[in-house]
């Protein structure tokens, strides 16, 4: 049993999606031996639509998990966090050597494998990686990503200053929203969550978790800061 990713029927004969796909395939292979979804290789369906075969997981992504334990009032321990969050650190820290930014860090991308399934986590989806060293994809001006998840420099839609620290950003803005239980900057428009994500303060995360140290927010400050010179510079150091 596997899981297959097909591209729509609607982009299926753009040639755009036809490399992102056969990227994202390379990405993957790359990454063999860490938290990444397994791939076993790109093959096409009957019909001769790019097709990309990978692990069949079992469980509930991150985003689906928070969402369960933020219906019942409660915030995830910084012990269960760190469980989750490891094996995603040790792959982009791979992927960073490599010149592979993922782009794309949300929760949803997260995927945790039930236990009765061996248990685990997979780092999903690099239909949008920026790899080193190929013809760039993304158009002046573009926006990708998941908005309440996308560092600052993103919106700018300048792709030639985006390097590893647009991760950084991410997946410290994964693991407040894992801390606090939201995200760290919530509007009800992108225009809004874009001036607050490039220009606010940044939030205290102690206010909404007294329990952490004080000092806390001053790592909230430097996972999430707007500079990338200022930001702190490995998702590992982070």
């Amino acid at each position: 049993d596997v899981a297959v990713k097909v591209l729509h029927e609607n982009v299926a004969g753009d040639p755009e999606y036809t490399v992102r796909m056969v990227r994202e395939q390379r990405a993957m292979a790359a990454l063999e031996g860490t938290a990444a979804v397994r791939v076993f290789g790109l093959t096409a369906t009957p019909d001769g639509a790019l097709c990309l075969v990978m692990e069949l997981l079992q469980g509930k992504d991150f985003d689906d998990l928070l969402v369960d334990i933020e219906a019942t009032g409660a915030r995830m321990s910084v012990e269960q966090l760190l469980r989750i969050v490891t094996p995603v650190v040790d792959t982009l820290e791979r992927a960073h050597d490599a010149e592979i930014v993922h782009r794309d860090l949300k929760p949803g991308n997260v995927f945790v494998i039930d236990e009765a399934r061996g248990g685990g986590v997979r780092l999903l989806d690099f239909g949008l990686a920026k790899i080193k060293r190929s013809q760039p994809l993304t158009r002046e001006g573009m926006i990708i990503g998941s908005p309440s998840y996308i560092a600052p420099e993103v919106w700018t839609g300048d792709v030639r200053v985006l390097d590893h620290r647009v991760d950084v950003y991410s997946l410290g803005a994964i693991i407040f929203r894992a801390l606090a239980g939201r995200v760290p900057f919530d509007a009800p428009t992108i225009r809004a969550k874009l001036e607050l994500t490039t220009s606010a303060e940044r939030p205290s995360l102690y206010e909404l978790r007294p329990d952490l140290a004080p000092d806390v927010d001053e790592w909230v400050r430097q996972a999430l800061a707007i500079d990338p010179d200022r930001r702190l510079h490995r998702v590992r150091g982070m």
